[in-house]
């Protein structure tokens, strides 16, 4: 084969891949600030997004991306994405506002408290068919949405462009941290975890500059963990909480 057809071949290919559809989760990973960060997007109307929580045949906490992963391989499924989705009392259960197929499971939480939860305002993961959104409890609570899946937690990073007002861009609080942001449309989830310890403050810009997201929603820290087998990130650690996951059908 020339090199003419070489490259002819190569531009054909180009061409094929360019012409496919967008992965429903693409991960990549990039500098803020002078930290690192691994940033999943989501197109939600692409992705079969879910929470989890228990096992459905046993009702125990799933706890951890291996178990969902098994319980999805019963239904010729398997687990394309995985975050912890929320902060979580010592038994697994949410501390906040928990929705899986409609049902509440844990009622909303709308007043300050310790720690990051109640570190007002906090918010909502609403997750619907064909949108998902963040947003902030107060103005959920007012109008609630009809979500399939939702997940509290706090703080707000984001609301409506704008960063929690009590974040110190001198902070020295830093911990591993991650949260996940959506667009305005609702059409695009952006979830992110630094690789080492940041101030919440850093963190938010991250989506108010980089990601360009209007709200932005933490969920948790020590135990930020993240599944993503396509770029072959599988975190240990802990037993988890709720998890937000993408499923992925099929064989392959």
């Amino acid at each position: 084969m020339s090199k003419a057809d070489v490259l002819r071949l190569c531009v054909t290919l180009w061409a094929l891949i360019a012409a496919l559809p967008a992965a429903a989760v693409e991960c990549g990973t990039r500098d803020h600030q002078g930290e690192a960060f691994t940033i999943c997007r989501v197109d939600v109307a692409d992705a079969d997004l879910r929470l989890f929580l228990r096992d459905e045949s046993t009702g125990k906490p799933l706890a951890s991306f291996d178990n969902i992963d098994r319980m999805l391989g019963g239904s010729d499924a398997r687990l394309a994405f995985g975050m912890n989705a929320g902060m979580y009392h010592t038994d697994r259960s949410p501390v906040g506002l928990y929705v899986e197929e409609g049902e509440t499971l844990a009622p909303v939480v709308t007043s300050a408290g310790p720690g990051n939860f109640g570190l007002l305002p906090n918010g909502i993961l609403c997750i619907r068919d064909g949108r998902a959104d963040v947003i902030e409890t107060l103005r959920f609570t007012a109008d609630p949405p009809a979500c399939r899946f939702a997940t509290q937690s706090g703080p707000m990073l984001v609301i409506d462009g704008a960063l929690h007002p009590r974040f110190l861009p001198d902070s020295d609080s830093r911990y591993r941290r991650n949260a996940v942001g959506s667009s305005g449309d609702g059409q695009t989830l952006w979830f992110a975890i630094s690789q080492a310890p940041v101030t919440f403050h850093d963190f938010a810009t991250l989506f108010r500059d980089v990601l360009k997201t209007p709200q932005a929603l933490y969920l948790d820290g020590n135990i930020s963990r993240l599944y993503a087998p396509a770029i072959g990130r599988h975190d240990g650690g802990f037993p988890m909480g709720p998890v937000v996951g993408v499923v992925r059908h099929g064989a392959n």
